[in-house]
């Protein structure tokens, strides 16, 4: 063999050593990636939910909007958990993130954590975990979720309308936001169902109100939502809002999907999804089946989990989760 034919055939040797060494340190996302590095952290996560729970009925819908607003955002790294500095805008404070709160309590989960493990568990994973705990104190089901995700330095609010469909989009503008991310159709009819818990601001649905009421609601529905909202220009700061199932709020259930059939959707999005032939099969067949909600629901949520996550040696594992260690 010449030499360099040798040295061509000892560079195709390095560069599959240095592959399979970089695939040995980056295993990506696992089940239990910390079980030898702090083998408490999902047990630990899971108490603090609960606890935080039982003081704080709210944190668990927070829990669940974060998972949404963070993965689908480009990559699931905690990027909206970052404040805002003098150069870059928080995702928290954008448009999108209207009603996003209880960010404490993530710092709370946090704290716990690094008691146990310092500098180990990432808040991408701690806000991922939180979400899984979160749905399961609202009734849903327990998701089993892979972990080993890494925090991102920066803000991603920039592109935070590129990503994140707003509520009164087009049915055909949120299929494909999510379609980006490989969640089909019964994926985004069940990701939808979050819906079922918690509540709408005024501000989000005046518009089906006022100046007149949209005629596609439920006539039975509208004075409620109309004594709920009686500004036609709603205060944002305002405590004005309507339960999106007035009749299981605090429940995690297909409840959602009957209301919406009975034209009781409280946004655009609600009644294109029960009326839309693309969704409206799933939405029929949610309804009569809270197994298959469930079922679809998990999948869904495991999708956008593992949306394009940093691991190995991307990214860090932050200190704070409001900041990036170099402004800790």
């Amino acid at each position: 063999m010449g030499a360099k034919a040798l040295f061509f055939f000892a560079l195709l040797c390095f560069s599959a050593v240095s592959a399979f060494a970089e695939n040995e340190e980056d295993p990506g996302l696992v089940m239990n990636f910390y079980k030898d590095s702090c083998p408490q952290a999902e047990d630990i996560i899971k108490e603090q939910v609960k606890l935080l729970y039982k003081r704080h009925k709210n944190t668990a819908f927070s829990w669940l909007r974060n998972i949404f607003h963070d993965c689908a955002v480009q990559s699931c790294d905690a990027s909206l958990l970052l404040d805002s500095t003098r150069r870059s805008l928080s995702e928290k404070e954008t448009d999108r993130s209207f009603g996003l709160r209880n960010f404490r309590y993530i710092e709370t989960i946090k704290e716990a954590v690094e008691r146990e493990c310092p500098g180990v568990v990432s808040c991408a994973d701690i806000l991922v975990l939180s979400a899984r705990e979160g749905v399961v104190s609202l009734g849903g089901p327990y998701i089993p979720l892979k972990t080993g995700r890494r925090d991102g330095r920066r803000s991603r609010a920039d592109v935070v309308e590129e990503y994140l469909p707003d509520h009164n989009e087009t049915i055909s503008g949120v299929l494909d936001r999510f379609a980006a991310m490989g969640i089909d159709t019964p994926g985004v009819v069940a990701l939808l169902g979050a819906h079922s818990v918690g509540r709408t601001h005024c501000v989000k649905l005046v518009h089906r109100l006022y100046p007149e009421v949209d005629s596609a609601l439920n006539p039975d529905h509208v004075p409620h939502m109309l004594h709920k909202c009686p500004d036609q220009i709603p205060d944002p700061k305002a405590v004005q809002y309507v339960r999106n199932d007035r009749g299981t709020p605090m429940v995690l259930d297909n409840n959602y999907y009957r209301n919406i059939l009975d034209n009781k959707g409280l946004l655009i999005v609600d009644h294109q999804l029960a009326y839309d032939k693309r969704t409206r099969p799933y939405v029929k067949k949610m309804a009569k089946s809270q197994d298959y909600f469930f079922k679809e629901f998990s999948r869904a949520i495991t999708l956008l989990s593992e949306n394009n996550p940093l691991t190995g040696t991307k990214g860090e594992i932050r200190k704070q989760c409001n900041l990036a260690n170099k402004l800790h």
